[in-house]
């Protein structure tokens, strides 16, 4: 089964791919009522962790320190990164891997995915446009130790253009080469992407974004409003200030554009406060720079891609539905300021679209970037490590195949060698476009070790700087596109040789 898991900060929707539709999934909250959404939240307890709407069911305990927001963490975080958490140190890749074990279990036991308990599940994941090589690998690294089969990962903006060019492809049959610039503002990120739309694919131009702007920041806001038009001003203490956040949020999620005032209960965050009234175009005020901000990015991405077309502006994620958004928007867009009838969904459908997509075959030419994750930085850092280019042909018939070495001392005693393709590279040779995994192979460096087979109970250790090995990955790619790769340790000539697979493979 085919799904697409748009990871958010404040929600993590999943859209699934059945016989040509792509609807949402639906989760059973603690209320018994049925959620298009899955929250992204943590309980923690002492060793006691529970997720997601397990996690909703304890928030009002304040015997119970909450976790919300990972995404927002992952964008500065390496493999190493730990999280203080009601006074102990949790590592941010537990919480993700243990969070997305959490997702599939309730994907399978607790929604209407409809997926037998031994049945695969093949996703899609979205991350930011502007995401790290750490974001990345940390995302795709929770969801396959959760269990999902991970076909790779895309970028939300992108995602968001194939849900839009699946709902308008006799539009763009009439168009082939309109240009669209997906706007995403979602609970914690922002992103924005210019795109081409072809007829039967569409290239992304350029993305910028701005990491830690959201509508998060928006209920941050009207929480320091309310506290303003509180008489006398509290003080308050960090569960006070959760609840007060969510009572924020709650009331900013049902602001349409014939409100004008905001009520907010602060009786819900103390007993004895009572409830404040604010004018709604005060509050709109003040998120006004941030959406201004994000404006100014969207105006300098198209200043600096003068001959790209732009007929469309594409408008989704959470935080876009904040009246305003889209208001200020239209004062230097216009007619071409279009909101998507599913702004919390629209990268998670795309997803789903793309899961199901059939590959495009390889012709003559590596049609992406092939390589591998690496450590750095003595594993404080994941790098991606370019083995064949984008665009590099393939030989003749009669040719000899490509071929490429590394060389280096092992670090530890297995070697886990993870494959994967992208769409694109920045200025330092890191993926920022779209990711598809291949296979992934251990190797044995230990001696103690050679002739295992099944490497996967072992424990992954140091060898220590003084091991006397050195490893060498030797690659090759034929005519028809076949990759191999030879794994030896010298100079005791332990050796492997792999096939890695076709390029024509997704």
């Amino acid at each position: 089964m085919q799904i697409g898991i748009d990871f958010g900060t404040t929600r993590v929707v999943v859209a699934v791919a059945d016989r040509g539709n792509f609807p949402l999934v639906h989760f059973e909250a603690p209320d018994t009522q049925m959620r298009d959404w899955f929250p992204p939240l943590a309980a923690v307890n002492g060793d006691a962790r529970l997720y997601g709407w397990e996690a909703v069911a304890v928030q009002d305990d304040a015997r119970w320190t909450l976790v919300r927001s990972l995404k927002r963490w992952l964008r500065t975080a390496g493999p190493h990164t730990e999280l203080r958490v009601g006074g102990q140190s949790l590592s941010l890749r537990l919480l993700m891997a243990e969070m997305m074990a959490a997702l599939r279990a309730q994907l399978l036991e607790r929604s209407n995915l409809g997926a037998g308990p031994d049945e695969p599940l093949e996703v899609m994941l979205g991350v930011p446009a502007n995401a790290n090589s750490n974001q990345r690998f940390l995302t795709e690294e929770a969801a396959q130790a959760a269990g999902f089969s991970v076909l790779g990962v895309l970028n939300e903006p992108s995602a968001a253009a194939i849900e839009f060019a699946y709902r308008n492809s006799a539009e763009r049959k009439s168009r082939a080469g309109s240009g669209l610039l997906v706007y995403d503002l979602g609970g914690g990120t922002f992103d924005v992407s210019l795109l081409s739309l072809g007829e039967h694919e569409h290239v992304v131009e350029a993305s910028d974004g701005i990491p830690n702007v959201g509508g998060d920041d928006f209920d941050e806001l009207l929480a320091g409003l309310a506290l303003e038009y509180a008489t006398p001003g509290p003080t308050l203490t960090p569960f006070e200030r959760r609840l007060l956040l969510d009572e924020c949020r709650e009331k900013k999620e049902s602001l349409n554009p014939n409100t004008r005032k905001v009520a907010i209960d602060m009786e819900r965050v103390r007993p004895d406060w009572e409830q404040v009234t604010i004018p709604v175009e005060a509050y709109y005020e003040r998120c006004r720079p941030l959406i201004e901000s994000t404006r100014a990015v969207v105006e300098n991405l198209l200043a600096a891609h003068p001959h790209s077309a732009l007929d469309t502006l594409y408008v989704t994620g959470g935080g876009s539905e904040l009246p305003p958004v889209a208001r200020i928007l239209r004062e230097s867009f216009g007619r071409k300021v279009r909101r998507s009838a599913y702004m919390r969904s629209a990268s998670a459908i795309g997803l789903a679209i793309r899961a199901a997509a059939a590959s495009d075959r390889l012709v003559e030419q590596f049609n992406q970037n092939f390589g591998i994750w690496r450590e750095a930085d003595s594993g404080g850092t994941i790098v991606f490590d370019l083995i064949f280019p984008r665009g590099a042909p393939l030989p003749g018939p009669d040719e000899p195949p490509l071929r490429l070495e590394r060389v280096y001392q092992p670090a530890h005693n297995i070697g886990h060698f993870r494959y994967l393709e992208c769409s694109r590279l920045d200025a330092h040779g890191q993926p920022i476009g779209e990711i598809s995994n291949w296979d992934q192979i251990q190797f044995p460096f230990d001696p103690q070790l050679w002739g295992r087979e099944d490497l996967s109970a072992e424990a992954v250790r140091p060898l220590g700087d003084a091991n006397g090995l050195t490893v060498r990955e030797e690659y090759t790619c034929d005519a028809n596109g076949e990759l191999r790769v030879r794994i030896s340790t010298e100079p005791q000539g332990n050796a492997r040789e792999f096939s890695i697979g076709q390029l024509t493979k997704r």
